[in-house]
């Protein structure tokens, strides 16, 4: 069997480098829907606004990865968003043009090479190591969160980074 890599991941503050300088909203939301709630492209592309439930704080994702469907809770940073984005739902442009976007505003803003994935990877990653929440989501919750049947499958994500061991050892010596 061959060495998994590592998911390539941006940081949260990248992260919102990009959302600051992105002018379509359309995109915005796009990209808010990738990092917060994990969502594949193509689940993105298939929302609708009858798939969010604001009053159950629950995206319902149809026929995700697999045909699976799954609930997802709705992050507050999405749900801040949807205030505004959700007359953006369902999005009109492609699978392509989204990737596209994501991949131009790294290339410009960032000067990196980044594809849309990284924006599931960026934010299960974070889950796991507390970057985004302060506090560290298990990885049981984490596998719900993506819908994978596998926990191995989520498991690439509890890497170690670089930021999260030196935190832990500064810890150490406070």
């Amino acid at each position: 069997m061959g060495k998994r890599q590592l998911p390539k991941t941006i940081s949260h503050e990248e992260f919102l480098k990009i959302l600051s300088k992105e002018k379509r909203k359309d995109f915005k939301i796009s990209f808010i829907l990738g990092l917060y709630q994990c969502l594949r492209v193509s689940e993105i592309k298939n929302l609708k606004p009858t798939d969010i439930d604001q009053q159950r704080g629950f995206i319902h994702i149809l026929g995700g990865k697999g045909q699976k469907d799954r609930d997802v809770p709705l992050m507050k940073p999405t749900e801040l968003a949807l205030r505004w984005g959700k007359k953006h739902l369902p999005i009109k442009c492609s699978i392509r043009t989204l990737q596209r976007a994501f991949k131009k505003a790294g290339k410009d803003i960032l000067n990196k090479d980044l594809n849309f994935h990284m924006l599931r990877h960026s934010g299960a990653t974070s889950y796991l190591n507390g970057d985004i929440t302060k506090k560290k989501v298990d990885v049981r919750h984490v596998q719900v969160l993506l819908g994978h049947t596998q926990i191995s499958t989520t498991e690439i994500y509890t890497h170690v980074t670089p930021d999260s061991l030196k935190k832990i050892f500064d810890e150490v010596y406070e």
